[in-house]
């Protein structure tokens, strides 16, 4: 992606940027991908192992926070530039430093005690991770609109025969003359999914740093091009 010596010539060369998503640079405690499907490989032993293909993108430091001047430590990230059109000037001064003189599609962070040598414009190393490590992985699911109780909260809904009159309805909400009213936190039918969730204890099966690769074992939450975060346990 954007590179401090050559941030002019490719801000918008999208195979350039593949072509050097793997290359080393700072080492995180984790890293950001993006989701492109399932696949499936063979272990050591033999075994099918069930894999979700992870593709890391060029990330560039865009600031370094200190507890001095932010009140606490951590690694800004900025990856994959914008149009000129769709920036405001605070972000591109910003991230000018970043190699971005049109602003990223994507800024992120990572709280962390600072790796050694790191400053603006660095890039990261898929290299953060290795196979076998176990991550904590972070991602936004699917949204699947509205639904009911029974779909939305596993409500058992009541007898399928035909003369229950009672099936997938959520059942009595409310309450007695005190306190006349239905509490807050009840469940009802409403928006499903489309929310931040954290998956614990997920393995590293193999990273590809030529193609900028990660195969992490079984599915990790969230449509196809999903931003997932990745941090070591």
């Amino acid at each position: 992606m954007a590179d401090t010596e050559q941030s002019g010539s490719t801000a918008g060369a999208d195979g350039e940027q593949k072509a050097t998503a793997g290359a080393s640079g700072v080492k995180l405690n984790g890293i950001f991908a993006h989701k492109i499907g399932m696949s499936q490989v063979y272990g050591e032993n033999g075994e099918l192992i069930p894999v979700t293909v992870l593709k890391m993108e060029t990330w560039v430091v865009s600031q370094v926070k200190t507890k001095e001047k932010d009140g606490y430590e951590a690694v800004q990230l900025a990856s994959r530039p914008k149009k000129a059109i769709n920036t405001s000037k605070a972000e591109k001064g910003h991230l000018k430093k970043a190699g971005f003189e049109n602003g990223a599609s994507f800024i992120k962070e990572f709280r962390q005690a600072l790796p050694e040598g790191v400053t603006a414009g660095a890039k990261i190393d898929i290299g953060s991770l290795a196979k076998g490590d176990t991550v904590r992985i972070t991602s936004r699911s699917k949204g699947k609109g509205f639904h009911g109780s029974v779909r939305r909260w596993n409500f058992a809904g009541g007898p399928a025969a035909h003369g229950s009159k009672f099936h997938r309805q959520p059942g009595s909400s409310g309450n007695r003359t005190w306190p006349g009213r239905v509490m807050p936190g009840k469940k009802f039918p409403g928006h499903l999914g489309d929310e931040t969730v954290t998956v614990r204890n997920v393995r590293i099966v193999d990273v590809l740093s030529d193609e900028g690769v990660v195969l992490v074992k079984g599915p990790v939450p969230g449509a196809r091009n999903t931003l997932v975060k990745l941090v070591k346990e």
